[in-house]
């Protein structure tokens, strides 16, 4: 099991890294996705509406490998030519955004109807009212569900060694097929399992350490 153990633990760390980047870029672009979304979902005009929901649905019914396939394979074909990683950031991000804004919204339905009548009464506009006001509520109301979406997209990103991004299931994949004897595979099972242990005990203690940072009595 500890033959090559040096060469393992090195092969594995690059992979956990690059999936410990690629989890946090791609979770950033899925927060600035759900924003948006939200924002159109909450707007007053029934276009912004539509479009939101019909990005949302689009993504949450479309299996998180065929939007990476479409991106990948499909784009390149009508011109559209990206390295690898820029498709996996990309799809992730988007695929993620889509539950983001589902769980922002969630977030804004449990904040008080007084709390926008109250915005309105002192003269504050829509958008002044749900970034100023109703936003920042309901972002503090939703840390928890958001945490489980990025220790969610730390698996998901597993995915993007199908499109070439040597990630960490990637690395592991190489490692037990350049390995024959079966102590080797067992130590590179082993390793990886604890990798991802680690990188999501990691992020769940970033979670809970914000959500005490903002937490605030109602």
């Amino acid at each position: 099991m500890f033959d090559n153990f040096d060469l393992m633990v090195a092969a594995l760390g690059a992979g956990a890294w690059t999936t410990v980047w690629v989890t946090l870029v791609s979770f950033t672009i899925a927060l600035v996705i759900g924003t948006i979304l939200v924002v159109m979902h909450v707007s007053p005009a029934w276009p912004a509406r539509w479009a939101a929901n019909a990005y949302t649905q689009l993504f949450r019914n479309v299996p998180l490998l065929a939007v990476l396939f479409i991106m990948y394979f499909g784009l390149p074909s009508v011109g559209i030519v990206a390295d690898s990683w820029v498709w996996a950031l990309v799809g992730l991000g988007m695929y993620t955004g889509a539950f983001v804004g589902e769980t922002l919204r969630s977030g804004i339905n449990s904040i008080p109807l007084g709390q926008a009548e109250a915005a309105r009464s002192i003269g504050l506009t829509f958008s002044q009212s749900l970034s100023g006001v109703i936003l920042p509520q309901a972002v503090r109301a939703v840390i928890p569900p958001l945490g489980s979406l990025l220790i969610a997209l730390v698996k998901n990103s597993a995915l993007v060694l199908a499109i070439g991004v040597t990630e960490l299931t990637a690395q592991s994949r190489r490692l037990i097929e350049d390995n024959e004897s079966r102590f080797d595979l067992w130590g590179v099972i082993i390793g990886v399992t604890v990798s991802y242990l680690l990188i999501a005990f990691a992020l769940s203690y970033l979670v809970r350490l914000v959500e005490r940072r903002t937490a605030f009595v109602r």
